[in-house]
């Protein structure tokens, strides 16, 4: 299924986590061993995609810390910017011919259908 990169939009995938389990969570613990090895392979198999170029998966957003700038001073908060159920658990980049495949790939993401949700954005190129 090789097509010329001509026309390919590129798309970045933002990783909602929402209420998905992360490995090292008590929701993780309380899946099945199956259910973890599935998961993991989903992730594994979404990378290898071709088109994909596998993103940058962060520790949790309680680990965030947050800045602001307010009359020239840095404040920094502890946390995330969002709540933590709305903050992103990573990132991928997708080169694909048109939105339905980023939609496509998008619903492979074990994140989407364990409580969270993925975001596609089209990237700016060379602004």
């Amino acid at each position: 299924m090789h097509h010329e990169g001509g026309n390919d939009v590129k798309y970045m995938l933002l990783i909602h986590q929402g209420d998905t389990p992360v490995p090292g969570s008590e929701e993780w613990e309380a899946l099945s061993e199956d259910e973890q090895k599935a998961v993991a392979a989903d992730y594994q198999s979404v990378n290898q995609t071709e088109g994909v170029t596998p993103g940058v998966w962060m520790e949790s957003p309680e680990t965030a810390t947050t800045v602001r700038v307010e009359n020239g001073e840095a404040l920094t908060t502890d946390g995330p910017f969002a709540s933590v159920k709305e903050a992103l658990g990573g990132y991928l980049f997708f080169e694909a011919e048109n939105l339905d495949a980023a939609i496509e790939l998008a619903a492979r993401i074990p994140a989407a259908r364990l409580g969270g949700g993925v975001e596609i954005r089209p990237v700016k190129e060379g602004y």
